[in-house]
């Protein structure tokens, strides 16, 4: 990790969750980030750490992850470009729950916790913003929760795959914009790596998919969503 001081835009050109804000808000909240360069795999927040700052995602993929049983991973959700995070454990007052690391090379913004709070606090239609956010969070994680306690393993995968597409969009090539590695597929499904790779390969024997290193590019989505559907 490095800093760097240089602001790259306005914060409402980068997330709507910041307009709410007054302009001598914005400019006091601008003037008071750090902004943070994360190389791959590099650890931005760990699971018991006390939160200093509120994030934002500028470029790059974070992935927020538990770990389990020899430290295997289960990820819990993948941060794309101008989402916020760590802002939970803040406003509960609490320590950080899960992990937060670098997918790929990232920048973040960082506002320290007392300007955050300040804001909540001065602000009701901003506390409202990220009171709906949190609750969105919640709502997510309870879907998780479900899915990957009730569903079979080509399900969870293929709900995986779908919701990868659909977060992060594709390619010009028609691939998922996302490369991940075997493991964090896995980690997301609830599964073990090498059951991942079998289930990958069975969908490319059956056409849904194609494979080209990391690269996945999704050929057949009504089938991955009715494989998803059942469960």
């Amino acid at each position: 990790m490095h800093r760097d001081g240089q602001v790259i835009c306005k914060l409402s050109d980068m997330n709507p969750i910041w307009e709410a804000l007054s302009e001598e808000q914005r400019k006091i909240a601008t003037g008071q980030i750090e902004v943070l360069h994360f190389e791959k795999n590099d650890i931005i927040h760990r699971e018991g750490d006390i939160p200093t700052h509120i994030m934002m995602l500028v470029s790059g993929k974070v992935k927020i992850y538990k770990e389990g049983i020899g430290q295997r991973q289960q990820i819990l959700r993948l941060i794309k470009p101008y989402d916020l995070f760590s802002y939970r454990a803040i406003v509960a007052g609490d320590r950080y729950n899960a992990f937060a690391s670098a997918i790929d090379t990232c920048v973040v913004y960082r506002l320290p916790k007392e300007c955050f709070v300040d804001l909540l606090e001065h602000n009701s239609a901003f506390c409202l913003n990220i009171m709906q956010r949190i609750a969105q969070d919640l709502a997510q994680q309870e879907v998780l929760t479900v899915h990957l306690t009730q569903k079979h393993i080509r399900a969870r995968l293929a709900e995986a795959l779908l919701s990868l597409k659909q977060e992060y969009g594709t390619e010009a090539d028609g691939s998922i914009a996302i490369c991940l590695s075997r493991e964090d597929i896995a980690n997301m499904s609830n599964m073990t790596t090498s059951n991942a790779i079998r289930t990958l390969s069975q969908f490319v024997q059956e056409g849904l998919i194609r494979l080209c290193g990391r690269k996945i590019f999704i050929l057949q989505d009504p089938e991955l969503n009715k494989i998803s559907r059942l469960g």
